[in-house]
């Protein structure tokens, strides 16, 4: 099919998974265009170093050399100038995981991994694994692992590991992307009500993953955490695929004897009660962390990897991008990167950190930017989570234009602020991260963590803050 496409556009190029396909739809060959409103880091750095020059704004005229193949991202609506254009001339049109499908996963053994929280560690973990163990992987990851030193590698092998989102894949495809991939096995590290803009209820969300459940063939390993409450109920007994759980606490694989310390974290491996594995070592701290390594040992082992081989690639793994990232220290405070934004994955962070700065004042710097997170649906859960950190501050709920959200249906930064404090932490608000550059500064001392969370680019607060107390 790849051979009658010669000319692919891809309509919203910088976003997180567009970017890096762009990049393999011209290593593979073909010229390449693309356009966004915008050209912003990390992916107009990846885009630049390809040689892909990105077009500013949308615009039928970006059409006029008749690309084979027009991508469009699903941040892009039915309204778009440039997608009615494409309708109009009836150009091929495909959405982003639709065109990874077709072009990038025929012949391949698609390995999926899903979940509300942890998909781009794991799935980094996964590839870099197979890596280690010589299986020459395909990847595409959504986020810059280091160890890969990439987002996404066609790879030679047999195996394509692919973070697998339960969001919709484009406004003429509501279907979770997901569903595109038709996985040969699958991870699902976590199953939670989240994507509060397309889902009605947790149910809804369930539904999603039931539907990447059937997919499986007749005996693939559907590698589930068993520590989820909805995980197991949910998938387990869906399709043709064989459940294996694992945990900390339930499972037929656990990890257990788990040690978190500032260099790390070990733990030992057990299946079935008995002990397979002694002593593995993380880089990374914390117990998302472990569960996130035992789901790649687990579905590694199920697909007959060399387990010695993943235990090395697992002990040397530095994470991903945005993902409890040290962006640096200036005079005595570390400044922390982190994606979190849903109230479990905020918990988890804190409590990762807490282990690897044992003993240090940690402040949270939280901004609600998710089309959760900016809703009220988890107020009180946010006030939970946020209460692990000593001290915190609130950024403004992100604001949208022409926002559909009425501010009754609005997170509530007075609420939380004032729950916080009730709560014995030390809390503020501000009016997003040039408030909180202006007084934030002044209010941290030696020896202080602060941790910025959020899904999107904060302002680039952690490296102004850095700057800004350096």
């Amino acid at each position: 099919m790849s051979d009658s496409i010669e000319r692919v556009h891809l309509v919203a190029v910088c976003g997180v998974g567009m970017a890096p396909l762009a990049v393999m739809l011209k290593e593979r060959g073909m010229t390449v265009t693309g356009c966004d409103r915008a050209a912003f880091a990390p992916m107009s750095d990846v885009l630049a170093a390809a040689g892909i020059e990105i077009e500013m704004g949308f615009s039928p005229a970006h059409l006029d050399a008749r690309p084979d193949l027009v991508v469009i991202g699903n941040a892009i609506p039915a309204s778009n100038e440039e997608a009615g254009e494409i309708e109009r001339r009836g150009l091929r049109r495909w959405s982003f995981p639709e065109t990874v499908a077709r072009l990038f996963l025929s012949g391949r053994e698609p390995l999926v991994v899903a979940g509300t929280h942890g998909k781009t560690t794991t799935t980094g973990m996964l590839a870099r694994s197979l890596e280690v163990a010589g299986a020459d992987p395909g990847y595409l990851v959504g986020g810059l692992v280091r160890d890969l030193g990439r987002f996404a590698r066609e790879g030679t092998g047999r195996f394509f590991v692919i973070e697998g989102d339960e969001y919709d894949s484009a406004y003429f495809d509501k279907r979770p992307k997901f569903v595109h991939y038709r996985p040969s096995a699958a991870i699902v590290t976590s199953i939670e009500f989240d994507h509060a803009d397309i889902y009605r209820d947790l149910d809804h969300v369930k539904s999603a993953f039931r539907s990447l459940a059937e997919q499986l063939p007749a005996g693939a390993p559907l590698v589930g955490c068993a520590d989820s409450p909805e995980v197991r109920p949910t998938i387990a007994e869906v399709g043709r695929g064989r459940f294996v759980g694992y945990g900390l606490r339930e499972g037929d694989w656990r990890a257990v004897n788990v040690e978190c310390r500032q260099d790390g974290t070990s733990f030992d491996i057990v299946r079935r009660g008995a002990v397979e594995r002694r002593g593995v070592r993380l880089v990374l701290p914390g117990r998302m962390n472990v569960a996130n390594a035992l789901a790649v040992y687990v579905l590694c082992r199920e697909l007959g990897i060399d387990g010695e081989a993943v235990v090395e690639a697992l002990a040397s793994f530095r994470g991903a991008a945005r993902r409890q990232e040290v962006v640096g220290e200036a005079a005595g405070i570390t400044v922390v990167d982190d994606f979190a934004h849903h109230p479990t994955a905020v918990a988890a962070t804190l409590e990762a950190l807490r282990g690897r700065f044992a003993g240090r004042r940690m402040w949270a710097v939280f901004e609600p930017r998710s089309n959760t997170s900016r809703r009220a649906l988890f107020q009180r859960r946010y006030a939970d989570a946020l209460a692990a950190a000593d001290c915190v501050v609130v950024s403004a709920v992100y604001r949208k234009p022409n926002d559909p959200l009425t501010p009754g249906e609005m997170l509530s930064t007075d609420r939380l602020v004032a729950d916080l404090e009730r709560a014995g932490r030390p809390a503020w608000a501000a009016d997003g991260p040039d408030a909180i550059l202006e007084r934030l500064p002044g209010q941290l001392r030696a020896g202080d963590v602060v941790v910025c969370m959020s899904n999107g680019a904060f302002g680039d607060l952690p490296r102004r803050l850095l700057a800004a107390i350096g």
